[in-house]
């Protein structure tokens, strides 16, 4: 009996498959030590048999055949060498494949080498090719081909990294489709010509730029041309789909052709913007949904655009650039909000509905920022979390294999730019972005990873970069080797145009037909654009529209605020609430019946109770924010025997708005990027952001930079995103004092936005609801506010009834109990915040205060400049404006508030500050020298000069 006739017929044909080779290591350690294995397999190979001393002919379990256990176990050797073959080309192979399409390096191919496995091509054919790949075409005779078939699906243009994929289930799915091979595409003769003139178009639209515009930025995308089609091929197959909504995101390389070929932005448009011509003299094209622009405005490459294809006969896909700015990657968590917001239906109670088929993010980064920017880890972190999971996105790291003029070797540790994303368990396709149909292959692969699983796939695209970082910029300077080698190698285009000609799908003339259309069709937009005005009469100041925020009720009728607060305090009697946590929250019962006091965290809760019904969906996430940092939200209850939540405001009567609280990852910059995001896409949804301490929003601030202040002037692009930052010096040092309000109002400009420090619990509730009720106008800002840590539960800061159900929100508030005797008043004393309720609390140990009165400044920007005017002309005898803060000098509100205080100030009044001198760090960390400080900051403001 032959060896092959033996193993094919003994009982371990049945392991053959993805098991075979686990088997077969644990019998290589059944042989060394029985005892080792796990006691069922044990089990089942004493009952097969073990290798007999004598060399006596021995049965393998009930099979009625016989052998030498010495060579049936030299043959099971082989064949575990040869599965150890077969894994190490799939977990190697990218190693040696052909995927860079300028560098041919020498490759380490020893892993990959039989004699490295002790085989030779004779075992291999004596062993079963299903026994090597379970998904070969099952045309292989035998082992030795199914080793040749991996080795040319694992190392050619298309290379594969997925064994740091841990669920079983998707690693074993991905290794079925890359060894059937059905996702490359079966390309029909007018396809590949369809492929071809694609290519032309974007090669075309670059040289007809470069010769028209000689000299001007475009970062354009030769060298990777293949990054459109890979983009269209996407589109496509969701909107097969049905996808109703894709959200690209991207920085500059490569983004005119993306806008003119994927979104289809006219090309008459972009060329007015190369030319400074009018641009908005020209018509966008059918299935343009706008091309936004702010007053101010930004370059032509940051811009982002809207388009409709159709889909069907009715049904349209709304298909999403986001504007970027240079900010490289940040743009990417800001992709993902848009997307959780495109998926979800917010108007049921409770959570909202989630459809992730509905919407797709696709992300294209650079192969130099991918691993350099930590934004792109915080945001492949939040993927999976379930306030952040968007059903995962597709992201194409456009690879041109150098960042500026830094090559790879200094600028990552890693070999690959995908590298980083393994820890997170992403699968990464390699290709060759020379080869067009491959390229079509890993977006097919990718868009059915994502449909199946609902999570984030990488597609590396290895191309290069024609030109220097931009088109003014000499390369051969800095990479000479690289750029001789790019200069001899032939376009995508040519080497695609030369592989249809061998195929005879098309002919030479067909070639410069398209060629000759292209340039022609791209000439006509050209002329179509109006002359360059040389002194154009430009605008840049906002629309009237956004000067002023519109009037609206915040009071809200008293039983009705009666009946939420009754109802956010049930919860089913079989729901155990901590013990101290019930006491704290049934204080809230009697509140309205007694006319009692409401605490800043129950006038959240009232406030959100009312926007909710008023049908307005809200979304608040932060650091701790179900519980809140002080423990004072409280709006998720947790059973203390099962761990099972309870969230009361999703059982209101009479609401069809989700509402959700989210604890975020211990991360701001992605989180504050993905609510922006939500925000935008979502204008309707009171949106929060909460930093668990102020302070921390400095990991932040490229987005309140670049986003949240400047968006609308940039691109027109509208957010009413609330952003809560706890402030105010309590003594616990300089990183959990202050909110950095500076920077804040140091961006304030043009009604950007509104930067408020609040002192009452009544002004944070009638804030919130302005800012609900004005979402969906024009007028709508972000909204910055400062809110409290000690003052959370101060009694002073409480507010009656009467203010939730007969107030509105004041930008200044007036002590009560000062400035009664006019005449008297010389010193009028403005703060903001926490320091005028440490005001209020030192005056009823203050011995005269006829002579001063107090203005709380709430809202520092827009500032009150009105307001305090009148209020000052009341007070004729007034000798000194003096603004009070608790921050250094050179901090908080006083650099922001001084000049309108010059203005205001009458003549003959001082302007004068009391607060901690210049410092460069917030605080003190002494909280003895902090006690000392403050009290002399109050001290001095209710002293009486001499």
């Amino acid at each position: 009996m032959s060896n092959e006739a033996s193993f094919q017929d003994s009982p371990w044909q049945e392991f053959s498959g993805h098991n075979l080779g686990y088997v077969m290591e644990l019998y290589e350690k059944y042989l060394e030590d029985p005892s080792s294995v796990d006691p069922e397999m044990k089990e089942v190979f004493d009952k097969w048999g073990a290798p007999s001393t004598a060399n006596a002919a021995t049965t393998v379990g009930q099979a009625d055949v016989s052998f030498q256990m010495p060579a049936i176990h030299n043959q099971l050797s082989k064949i575990v060498a040869a599965v150890k073959y077969a894994d190490n080309i799939r977990t190697y192979g990218h190693l040696i494949a052909d995927i860079n399409p300028i560098r041919r390096k020498e490759k380490n191919t020893r892993k990959l080498e039989l004699s490295e496995y002790n085989l030779t091509e004779a075992d291999l054919k004596q062993i079963p090719a299903s026994f090597i790949s379970p998904n070969a075409p099952s045309s292989l005779k035998d082992g030795y081909e199914a080793i040749e078939h991996l080795k040319e699906v694992y190392t050619k243009k298309l290379a594969f990294e997925y064994h740091h994929v841990h669920e079983l289930d998707e690693r074993n799915w991905l290794q079925q489709k890359i060894e059937e091979g059905v996702f490359y595409p079966k390309l029909t003769k007018e396809r590949k010509k369809a492929l071809l003139t694609r290519l032309s178009e974007v090669e075309g639209f670059e040289k007809f730029i470069h010769r028209t515009f000689v000299g001007q930025k475009r970062f354009s995308i030769e060298g990777l041309e293949a990054l459109v089609p890979l983009m269209d091929k996407i589109i496509s197959l969701n909107v097969e789909k049905g996808t109703r909504t894709i959200n690209i995101g991207m920085a500059h390389r490569g983004r005119l052709n993306v806008l003119a070929h994927v979104l289809e932005k006219p090309y008459e448009l972009i060329f007015s913007e190369f030319q400074h011509a009018p641009n908005k003299e020209l018509i966008p094209s059918e299935g343009s949904i706008g091309i936004t622009y702010g007053w101010t405005g930004d370059v032509k490459y940051h811009l982002g655009a809207d388009r409709k294809l159709k889909r069907g006969n009715t049904a349209t896909t709304r298909i999403t650039l986001a504007n970027n700015p240079s900010h490289l990657e940040v743009v990417n968590p800001v992709v993902d909000g848009f997307t959780r917001a495109a998926q979800e239906n917010r108007n049921v109670p409770g959570y909202p509905e989630q459809d992730m088929d509905n919407c797709l993010a696709i992300v294209v980064h650079g192969d130099a920022a991918f691993p350099g920017e930590g934004i792109v880890q915080e945001t492949l972190n939040m993927g999976r979390l379930r306030g952040y999971n968007t059903g995962g996105s597709i992201h194409i790291i456009a690879n041109n294999m150098i960042g500026f003029t830094t090559e790879s070797r200094d600028s990552r540790s890693t070999l690959y730019a995908s590298d980083v994303a393994k820890g997170f368990e992403v699968p990464i396709v390699h290709v060759n972005a020379d080869d067009p149909e491959a390229v079509l292959a890993a977006a097919t692969l990718a868009h059915e990873y994502r449909q199946n699983f609902h999570k984030d796939f990488i597609i590396d695209l290895i191309g290069y970069r024609r030109f220097g970082h931009n088109e003014m910029d000499e390369p051969m300077v800095t990479n000479p080797i690289m750029y001789n080698m790019i200069k001899n190698h032939k376009t995508i285009k040519e080497q695609y145009a030369e592989q249809l000609l061998e195929e005879g799908h098309v002919t030479k003339e067909e070639i410069k037909q398209i060629d000759e259309k292209i340039q022609e069709s791209l000439q006509k937009a050209y002329d179509k654009v109006p002359k360059t005005k040389d002194n154009p009469d430009i605008v840049m100041n906002p629309p009237e529209y956004i000067n002023k925020l519109p009037k609206v009720q915040t009071a809200v009728n008293e039983k009705i605020l009666s009946n939420i607060n009754d109802e956010l305090l049930k919860w089913p009697d079989n729901f155990h609430v901590f013990g101290r946590l019930k006491r704290i929250l049934q204080r809230r019962e009697n509140v309205f019946k007694e006319k009692g006091k409401i605490d800043w965290a129950h006038a959240e809760a009232l406030a959100f109770g009312s926007i909710l019904k008023d049908g307005t969906p809200i979304r608040l996430t932060g650091q701790d924010s179900q519980r809140g940092t002080f423990a004072q939200r409280n709006l998720v209850l947790h059973d203390v025997k099962t761990g099972e939540e309870y969230i009361p405001m999703h059982h209101l009567s009479d609401v069809n708005s989700s509402f959700v609280v989210y604890n975020s990852p211990l991360t701001e910059a992605a989180v504050v990027g993905f609510e922006y995001g939500y925000n935008v896409f979502a204008p309707e949804t009171l949106v929060l952001w909460e930093a668990q301490f102020g302070d921390f929003a400095n990991m932040a601030q490229v987005y309140f930079d670049q986003f949240i202040s400047s968006g609308r002037a940039k691109w027109g692009q509208k957010s009413g995103l609330v952003m809560l930052l706890p402030h105010g010096y309590e003594g616990q040092g300089p990183e959990h004092s202050s909110g950095r309000v500076e920077r804040f109002l140091q961006s304030a400009a043009e009604n950007n936005w509104i930067v408020a420090n609040l002192s009452t619990a009544a002004q944070y509730f009638h804030i919130l609801r302005r800012q609900a009720a004005i979402l969906k106008k024009d007028e709508v800002k972000p909204l910055v506010l400062m809110t409290p840590k000690s003052l959370l539960r101060h009694p002073l800061a409480a507010a009656d009834v009467e203010e939730l159900t007969n107030g509105e929100f004041r930008s200044i508030i007036e002590q009560k109990g000062l400035g009664e005797k006019a005449e008297t008043v010389e010193r009028i004393i403005l703060c903001s915040g926490k320091v005028s309720i440490d005001l209020e609390e030192s005056l009823k140990d203050a011995d005269n205060t006829d002579w001063i009165h107090i203005l709380r400044v709430e809202e520092l920007y827009p500032f009150p400049k009105k307001e305090i005017t009148n209020i000052i002309s009341r007070y004729p005898n007034v000798k000194e404006l003096v603004w009070v803060q608790e921050e250094p000098k050179n901090m908080g509100g006083w650099s922001h508030a001084v000049s309108y205080l010059w203005d205001i100030a009458p003549e003959g009044v001082d302007v004068k500050y009391i607060g901690r001198r210049k410092r460069s760090s917030p605080s003190e960390g002494d909280p003895t020298v902090h006690r000392q400080e403050q009290s002399r900051i109050i001290n001095e403001a209710l002293t009486k000069n001499n």
